[in-house]
């Protein structure tokens, strides 16, 4: 079973959270929330796998999602 890692982060300003891979060719995603964004790219991965390594056989995979959200906190 072949393992992709896949990196998700939180932009602040846009409120939206967005993915990006060196192991899948092409990944960029975005969705509102944490939930639908791993959502999408149980979807959008085994899709972009295929186009872009056809020779590469993959009917399972683990995604390893690494996810990055750094909040401003104020203080007294």
């Amino acid at each position: 079973m072949t393992k992709f890692t896949i990196r998700a982060h939180w932009d602040t300003d846009a409120r939206v959270w967005w993915a990006e891979s060196e192991d899948v060719p092409g990944l960029v995603a975005e969705a509102e929330t944490h939930e639908a964004l791993i959502a999408d790219l149980r979807m959008i991965v085994p899709e972009l796998l295929m186009l872009n390594t056809p020779e590469v056989h993959h009917d399972r995979m683990i995604m390893s999602i690494i996810s990055d959200q750094a909040e401003e906190v104020s203080y007294a």
